[in-house]
């Protein structure tokens, strides 16, 4: 149930995001900034993707195959069947679902460290899946991928056509952060239910929890393949903000930055990969102006991160709480 207190938290920040931020940037005139915070919006739904598997004691690392998968079903179904964008996110998101049901049953029964381990490998088979595939064009990925057209239905038009508006990246964004609300709803949705309770068993004695009767099996491949669906849906809108494709789009890093961003803002809340994906993106960029030595302090700093604060950013919030 919401509290008083989560009801005014959610309410200040849909009021940040869609009134504080754009009048922030319609008065400082920096539009670029509508790009780089609607690619951390997508990125927070990735990431919200890999926490799930981890509130059931996986760790995935694999989440920018999914994302390259639902990113190259939507260029193809736009590109090659003429269909709406709108309509081809959830069917990238189901197809990367389906797909990450087919690989979770055999692999969900793997003790964590090697489900670590095969994820791993994920993104790199599927960037060399792309490379091969004639569908997908090759090396040469697919470009020239028109923007989202108006959507429709029963003649009342919900979304307008992307090209015709005076300022598409306000309208990039918010989709992208309306996009974010509504998976971050679905995750906290989940783990608030009977299903997110069962989920929560397979954390502390796996055992125990089969026997009482809890299917472990059934858990983990349902949380790996909504994992896997807003990792597509991510993928899918990257590619509509683009308008282009390669199977260079997603890599291994990407994969580990989407395990990161959880580690980040913390894995015992819901709302650490949003505060992690923003703390990371915005963190890399200002360490660019150390040059060579962008790598080294970054590395640090999360090393360190993660020793004094193992719980992440968001356990400041418990700290504070605690105090007498």
């Amino acid at each position: 149930m919401l509290t008083g207190k989560h009801k005014a938290a959610i309410a200040a920040f849909l009021l940040a995001v869609y009134v504080g931020i754009p009048t922030a940037i319609a008065i400082s005139g920096r539009l670029d900034f509508y790009y780089t915070l609607t690619a951390v919006a997508l990125l927070s739904i990735a990431s919200a993707g890999v926490w799930l598997t981890f509130y059931i004691g996986r760790i995935n690392i694999g989440q920018g195959a999914y994302a390259l998968a639902g990113g190259y079903v939507s260029a193809l179904l736009v590109t090659k069947a003429g269909m709406g964008f709108w309509w081809t996110l959830p069917l990238a998101g189901l197809f990367c679902a389906c797909l990450a049901v087919l690989i979770g049953l055999p692999i969900l029964r793997l003790r964590g460290v090697y489900f670590a381990m095969v994820t791993l490998v994920l993104t790199e088979v599927g960037r060399l899946a792309a490379l091969a595939l004639p569908v997908t064009n090759g090396a040469k990925g697919i470009t020239s991928i028109p923007l989202p057209a108006e959507l429709r239905v029963l003649g009342i038009t919900l979304i307008p056509d992307f090209a015709s508006l005076e300022n598409p990246k306000l309208a990039f964004y918010v989709a992208a952060v309306t996009m974010m609300a509504l998976a971050y709803a679905l995750v906290w949705r989940i783990v608030n239910s009977r299903l997110g309770h069962l989920c929560r068993s397979l954390q502390q004695n796996e055992e125990l929890a089969s026997s009482i009767g809890v299917n472990i099996a059934y858990l983990r491949v349902l949380a790996y393949a909504i994992s896997s669906f807003l990792g597509g849906i991510a993928g899918a809108s990257f590619v509509a903000i683009s308008q282009s494709l390669y199977p260079s789009s997603f890599q291994v890093t990407d994969s580990v930055n989407f395990m990161l961003n959880c580690f980040l803002g913390g894995l015992g809340f819901v709302f650490g990969p949003m505060l992690g994906t923003l703390l990371l993106y915005f963190g890399w960029d200002l360490l660019f102006a150390t040059g060579r030595f962008q790598l080294l302090i970054y590395s640090s700093l999360m090393i360190t991160l993660m020793l004094v604060l193992p719980n992440g950013v968001l356990s400041l919030m418990d700290r504070k709480e605690t105090r007498p």
